[in-house]
């Protein structure tokens, strides 16, 4: 926590991977010029998650979903960006979004943000 002028400000460090999307990431995206409606998706759902059975029952583990994914027309995806929290390494998500390109069949550019900075693969 900072205090400035009596107000308790969040250092980023607290902030939470939604925040630092919102506050840092998105800005950054849209500042370098990629249009919000045509070009930019949230959250794209790359896998429904592995199946997992157990006798007679069975369940689903976790899906697999890009935070950003960049295209440069419809249907064709030129960029993932992995987010991370600030108490991390801007590089500490590029083997998770490069795991993704593998799912969107080689996607050229691979980047991870904490907020700070974006590291490219």
């Amino acid at each position: 926590m900072v205090e400035s002028e009596g107000i308790i400000m969040q250092s980023k460090k607290d902030l939470s991977e939604a925040d630092i999307k919102a506050k840092y990431i998105t800005p950054a995206i849209k500042k370098a010029g990629w249009d919000e409606k045509l070009q930019i998706r949230r959250e794209v759902s790359l896998t429904e998650g592995k199946v997992i059975v157990r006798g007679k029952m069975f369940t689903r583990g976790t899906a697999k979903r890009a935070d950003y994914v960049l295209y440069h027309k419809p249907n064709i995806p030129v960029a993932i960006i992995e987010a991370k929290v600030n108490r991390h390494s801007a590089r500490s998500g590029i083997q998770q979004a490069l795991g993704y390109r593998e799912l969107l069949e080689d996607v050229p550019c691979v980047y991870s943000s904490n907020g700070d900075a974006f590291f490219e693969h």
